[in-house]
């Protein structure tokens, strides 16, 4: 019975207020638990609240506004709502609401932004609401039938019980009079410790149809009299499109129309997309490249190495004492410098959306991980208002952070306006999303640590040099133009701090925004944060003849929650005992999307630059766990990409434009590359911290310093394909 199904609810009048089409939505949040007027779903069965609809038999759809890509929040959030419901898991489905319902309805859902690894964590609460509410409603509609007190009544497994006669009914018979009903002012929450449906590890509900072949996603819309369109965009980041010679395509088989969107790209529509890409292969186009052409690599790292450079101007993260003085009159210093480069999110299922626009109506089909973010760019796009827009979400073949951008969006709309009446889908060729990415941000940063004659750790400065995303998509996110979420991992407090205590300690960041756009890449700041810092704690442990895991526990003292997860993972690898002959370990830890992390590797060297990951051994302490299967894959599949990215993740500019335009030149791990991964999960409660994001950042620092006890070389850039190093 457990499966998702696409949304189909029913429209109602309403007025639309102020809505913004530029990143998102500046509505308040008002969520509806329930009232004295009905509202039904297309079928005709009634909402207790936006969150629960239940049917004559029992069946219970529970709505979700956070996005699925693979990382199972469909299913977690379901259990939080269905374990306050006290309903039969078993009769348990799923949808989508719609962003343009939502806006209706005065945010009915709350964020539809799922990203952050905020998914569970930041809608846990009013999800539970609404699962509470509409159980205490459900319980009221049948006391009153029974003309019993509520109090004497209670439910479980979609069934109400008047516990002193016995009498009980069904949620699927009460649900019409509880939908009448005026929700309850508040609703007590349970315990996390009384879960009997949260908290467990229950089956994904999306996994058979995905199994079977039946999950829609976006690239699988149909719609009547569908055209299919192919796109080509300025392939130099700030160039555009000059000029097409359009009659050279004409009669090219299956070609109904060549449209320019907007001043840097041109697409072909036609029957098939097959047909639309090969008649825009064969277009002659004229770009306008501008200066940005001139760009490389190389002069992208000349500028970054210049902001390490301490006379130059920098942003301030984090700092104690008076790390400078402490390192001019240390007794040791230590000094490196890593680097980071452009990484493509590279989803299995290339950019794509379905737009059908008329004069009164525009409505979009899409997988976003942002649909009110996907809305909004259609109002702009369309020019239409509100009530006269919608986006149909579909499931996610991957998004990483990729698909919480919209331009792919805003290019359906543009083209579906020249076609109006006629649904196009819009889908970008894997050349095209290889190169109109938007990057993992290209980073480089110097460590300087400074040491007493005791061999104690007094100073710790940490400059980075490079992009900010911020600056780049949320300009109004700037802290009097310093950008916040550079230090990742490195804040003094918060939900991603530095796990140290250093007496004298100066993090800060030389902002320098190159050409080549830069976005939210799975793990974000954190990836590149936690390899500077955890592999130079290495550095640091080395150069005073120190073992790299109690050097950092008298460093954590003061971080008890960092600490726990180092120990637990030091324990399960088997630390301080011998490895296995020809067996070498690495060991870091890092705090990020407020979940302490940790991670231990064992590793064998050939020839010096083959390297065989044998085990990951991972420890996350994020405060609560819905779903400890999910958890654990989340893990598993964390590692896929923090390892793919330290081998094989390296995009490299020449002539303004990206180099890696598919899979032959921008590789992944595959299945026999894989270690065994080993997960320990320890929740310590008081807290709600992410899942999907924060193991990917030790992945690469642990390989790393298990790569440097095998070999005794230390690799400060990656990835590790430019090091001549690859997977054994």
């Amino acid at each position: 019975m457990n499966k998702h199904l696409m949304p189909t609810l029913n429209r109602r009048a309403f007025v639309i207020g102020t809505a913004t089409a530029g990143a998102g939505l500046a509505l308040g949040l008002d969520i509806p638990f329930g009232g004295p007027t009905i509202v039904r779903a297309a079928d005709g069965s009634p909402e207790v609240n936006a969150w629960v609809v239940i049917r004559p038999d029992d069946t219970v759809v529970i709505r979700i506004a956070r996005s699925e890509m693979g990382q199972g929040s469909l299913t977690g959030l379901a259990q939080l709502v269905a374990e306050e419901l006290e309903c039969d898991w078993s009769k348990v489905t799923t949808e989508y609401p719609t962003p343009g319902q939502s806006v209706a309805r005065k945010r009915a859902w709350g964020d539809f932004s799922t990203g952050g690894s905020r998914g569970i964590r930041a809608s846990q609460e009013y999800v539970r609401k609404g699962g509470a509410t509409a159980r205490v409603m459900l319980i009221q509609a049948a006391a009153n039938e029974w003309k019993v007190p509520a109090s004497e009544c209670t439910a479980a497994n979609s069934i109400i019980t008047h516990t002193p006669s016995g009498r009980t009914t069904t949620y699927g018979k009460v649900v019409e009079a509880a939908a009448r009903l005026e929700p309850p002012a508040d609703v007590k929450l349970k315990d996390p410790n009384d879960w009997k449906i949260a908290g467990k590890g229950v089956k994904r509900l999306d996994t058979a149809d995905k199994t079977t072949g039946k999950m829609t996603y976006g690239i699988d819309v149909n719609q009547p009299g569908m055209l299919s369109a192919a796109i080509k965009d300025c392939p130099v980041f700030g160039g555009k499109l000059k000029s097409f010679d359009e009659a050279r395509i004409a009669g090219m088989k299956g070609v109904k129309k060549v449209v320019r969107v907007g001043e840097t790209a041109v697409a072909v529509v036609a029957d098939t997309w097959w047909h639309a890409k090969t008649a825009l292969d064969a277009l002659p186009i004229v770009w306008d490249e501008g200066e940005n052409a001139k760009v490389s690599s190389a002069s992208i790292a000349k500028w970054l190495a210049e902001g390490l450079d301490n006379s130059q101007p920098a942003f301030v993260g984090n700092a104690n004492g008076d790390a400078k003085a402490a390192i001019a009159s240390a007794a040791k210093k230590v000094e490196a410098v890593y680097s980071y480069p452009y990484q493509n999110h590279a989803t299995m299922e290339p950019l794509n959306a379905t737009a059908l626009y008329t004069a009164d109506k525009c409505e979009v089909w899409c997988g976003t991980q942002n649909g009110e973010a996907a809305f909004a760019a259609v109002l702009e796009a369309s020019g239409l208002p509100a009530e006269k827009c919608e986006v149909h979400k579909q499931i996610l073949g991957g998004g990483f952070g990729r698909r919480g951008q919209t331009d792919y969006v805003r290019q359906a709309v543009a083209i579906a306006r020249q076609m109006p009446g006629t649904p196009v889908k819009l889908v970008w060729s894997r050349e095209e999303d290889m190169a109109h990415g938007m990057y993992h941000p290209v980073t480089q940063c110097k460590l300087t640590g400074a040491f007493d004659a005791d061999n104690n750790l007094t100073a710790l400065q940490v400059r980075l040099s490079g992009q900010s995303i911020l600056f780049a998509l949320r300009p109004a996110a700037l802290e009097n133009g310093k950008d916040p979420a550079a230090f990742q991992g490195l804040n003094a407090s918060g939900e991603a701090a530095i796990g140290y205590s250093v007496p004298n300690l100066l993090v800060e960041h030389s902002m320098r925004n190159p050409h080549v756009p830069p976005g939210f890449w799975r793990g974000v700041n954190i990836n590149h944060n936690a390899i500077y810092l955890e592999c130079f704690m290495d550095e640091l442990a080395h150069s005073v003849g120190q073992d790299p895991l109690e050097f950092r526990r008298k460093l954590m003292t003061r971080h008890p929650k960092h600490l726990a997860v180092l120990n637990a993972v030091a324990e399960k690898i088997g630390w301080g005992k011998p490895a296995p002959q020809g067996i070498y370990r690495g060991i870091a830890q890092v705090m990020g999307y407020a979940s302490y992390v940790a991670g231990a590797a064992e590793i064998s060297v050939t020839d010096g630059n083959k390297i065989k990951v044998h085990r990951i051994v991972a420890a996350t302490d994020p405060g609560h766990v819905v779903n400890p299967a999910q958890i654990e894959r989340q893990i598993a599949g964390s590692f896929v990409y923090g390892l793919s990215g330290l081998f094989y993740g390296g995009c490299t500019v020449k002539d303004g434009r990206i180099e890696q335009t598919n899979f032959d030149t921008y590789n992944s791990m595959r299945i026999n590359e894989m270690p065994k991964v080993e997960s320990i999960v320890m929740p310590s409660g008081g807290f709600w911290g992410g899942v999907g994001e924060p193991t990917i950042g030790v992945a690469a620092p642990a390989v790393l310093n298990a790569y440097f006890a095998a070999t005794g070389k230390r690799i400060r850039s990656v990835p590790l394909r430019d090091q001549n190093i690859s997977f054994a």
